[in-house]
Order: C-alpha cells, then sequence, then structure tokens
C-alpha cells in the first residue's frame, strides 16, 4: 500500500495534529449527560456567543445536529422545504422522515446553491386536512463548495417570517463560507432559527458537530439527542480538539481554497479532463473524465501514487488541512502522465 500524498475524498479525512492530540490527552472532563463536562460546557457557550445564539448543544455528526433540530422544531405530519440535492434531504438517511415522521419538500437549487423563495411559496401548504403543515424551510451553506450569496440570508429571514415558517441552516461547511467571503460567523447565523455546524470537516476536528439556536430549542434539541442515543459521557476529550479547531483552524481555510483553485486550473488544462476552474468557490473541485472507459484505470493509477480519488465520471475533489500545495504538484504531475 504506497504512502497516502493526497486524500481528496472529503475533508472528513483529517487527522488530528500532534498539537490537538496533546490537548485532547490532558482535557479535564465529567459526565456530560449530567451537564458536568467543564470541556463540552465551555465548547457550547463559546460557539454559541460567537453566532449570536443563546445556546448550543454539542453533537457526534452533522446528521445527528441536522436530525434533532429538525426533530426539535416540527411536529409529526409536519414539513420541511429543502433543496433537492440537500445534505439533509438526500444523504442522511431519511432521518427526519424515518424518525420524526416529517415530510420532505424537495425544490431543485438555483445556479447560485439558493432555493428561489417564489417557488419556496408556491410549494406551502394551505390549512386544510389534506396537507402536511409547512413548517421550516431549511437551506445548506455551503453547498457543493459554492457559498450562498450574502444578502439572500436576510431575505429568506424575512420571507420566513411573513409565512410563519422557522429557518435552519445546514452549516456544515459555513466556515468556508465566512472565510470566503470575510465575514464573522455571526453576521450568517443571526438570520437563522438554527445553524448546524460541524468541527470534523475543514477545521480538523476528530469528531463533533454543534446545533446554536434559543435556549428553548436547544433544551428540546437536548431531549432528542438524549433519545437517538447521542448522549455522550466524558466527551471534554473530543470537545478539546473542536475547540483548538475553532481556535486556530479558520483561518487558514483559505489555505484549502487557493490549493482547490490551482488544482482545478491544472486540471483543465490537461486534455481528457474538463473542469470549470471559474467554478471553484472554496475547497472543492468537480472535474469530468471526458473517456468513461478510463474513470476506474485513473483512479486505480492515482491511488497507485498515493493519490486517492472518489466518484465516477464525474469527480468531486475536496481540499483540506492534509493536503499541502506539494501534493497538489504531485496530483498534477500524475494526472497529466496518465492522460499523456
Amino acid at each position: 500500500m504506497p504512502e497516502i500524498i493526497a486524500d481528496y475524498r472529503s475533508d472528513t479525512v483529517t487527522r488530528p495534529s500532534q498539537k490537538m492530540r496533546q490537548i485532547m490527552a490532558t482535557a479535564e472532563v465529567g459526565d456530560d449527560v449530567f451537564a458536568d463536562d467543564p470541556g463540552v460546557n465551555h465548547l457550547e457557550a463559546y460557539l454559541a456567543e460567537r453566532a449570536g445564539k443563546e445556546a448550543a448543544l454539542f453533537c457526534a455528526s452533522g446528521t445527528q445536529s441536522n436530525l434533532v433540530a429538525l426533530l426539535a422544531h416540527c411536529q409529526r405530519g409536519d414539513e420541511y422545504i429543502v433543496g433537492q440535492e440537500a445534505h439533509t434531504y438526500k444523504y442522511e438517511g431519511g432521518g427526519a422522515a424515518v424518525l420524526g415522521s416529517i415530510q420532505p419538500q424537495p425544490l431543485d437549487y438555483e445556479p447560485d446553491s439558493t432555493l428561489d423563495l417564489l417557488k419556496v411559496r408556491a410549494k406551502l401548504k394551505a390549512d386544510d386536512v389534506h396537507f402536511a403543515r409547512s413548517r421550516l424551510l431549511c437551506l445548506e451553506n455551503t453547498r457543493s463548495g459554492e457559498v450562498l450569496p450574502l444578502g439572500y440570508h436576510a431575505k429568506a429571514a424575512a420571507f420566513c417570517t411573513e409565512n410563519k415558517l422557522v429557518l435552519h441552516l445546514d452549516g456544515a461547511r459555513l466556515f468556508n463560507a465566512m472565510v470566503k467571503q470575510g465575514v464573522e460567523l455571526e453576521d450568517i447565523s443571526r438570520h437563522y432559527d438554527s445553524v448546524s455546524l460541524c468541527i470534523s470537516k475543514g477545521l480538523g476536528a476528530p469528531i463533533g458537530s454543534l446545533l446554536v439556536g434559543s435556549r428553548a430549542l436547544i433544551d428540546e434539541a437536548r431531549k432528542w439527542r438524549k433519545m437517538l442515543g447521542g448522549g455522550m459521557r466524558q466527551a471534554g476529550i473530543i470537545a478539546a480538539a473542536c475547540e483548538y479547531a475553532l481556535e486556530n483552524n479558520i483561518p487558514r481555510l483559505q489555505d484549502d481554497h487557493d490549493n482547490a483553485l490551482r488544482l482545478a486550473q491544472g486540471l483543465a488544462e490537461i486534455p481528457g479532463i474538463s473542469c470549470d476552474a471559474s467554478a471553484v468557490q472554496t475547497n472543492m473541485v468537480f472535474i469530468i473524465i471526458d473517456d468513461e472507459t478510463k474513470v476506474e484505470p485513473y483512479k486505480a493509477y492515482m491511488a497507485e501514487q498515493g493519490i486517492v480519488l472518489l466518484g465516477g465520471q464525474v469527480m468531486r475533489l475536496v481540499t483540506h488541512l492534509d493536503i499541502n500545495t506539494e501534493a497538489i504538484e504531485k496530483t498534477l504531475e500524475f494526472s497529466r502522465g496518465f492522460f499523456a
């Protein structure tokens, strides 16, 4: 098995740094279910303040933090409106429907990854026994590496207020959006009733996501987290990693964005690969292998060189803190060699 030079499958594959491991090893802990783990308590208070919210809830994953948000906001028979390709709808096992009896109403995304609010309005259900109750609008930022326009958040919030909806943001990569747009977390989160934030993606923690919102919402979400088996005990060990990541690894996301752009520009120059480098906004690059018969041989060849790829004829390459500029250049060198 060759040494891995670059693993592009996702920014979830990052490994904790030595400094992060040291902090985890010395973390003070308690029992979080009894609310006496000091690390978890501090992390929740710290991120809630940064987001401009009353409270936060530490969860094991973004899937869990999104799910407890939907369960806390909605009742059985309610409906949430969501993007057709949204993570909460397509990639989280249908949890809202399966476990919460919450009906999804998916809509196609617009080219800028927004949901057209006029189209959302057209899908709102009348107060009638025939229909599920339209309760929540769920957005995602970033989506496939694309950043929601800054002005859209306020428009979505005003729309939800007007139509008596609550507004949730799957902000799994919201920190990438912040860095791209040069804003603070609260500049975006203040428009939402709840926001899910992953620390285990580009920020490099080994595990952990947080849900932020009002105290009442978080109290309700905490009950759902317990019901789902998400009550953690001495979780201060991983909370310490998350807090370290939040304090140290947000500005460096710009390196990932720069590396993604360099990667896209280089791949776009290789005959046999189609790539629109101008579409790269954050840390995701999408490519098309022009000849479908070369997809598996290309992936196998790259794996032999220590470059891990995921996908079919359309591939997503995700940059992160374990991929440096040298790895980008190696990826381009080996790709040129394969397609030569």
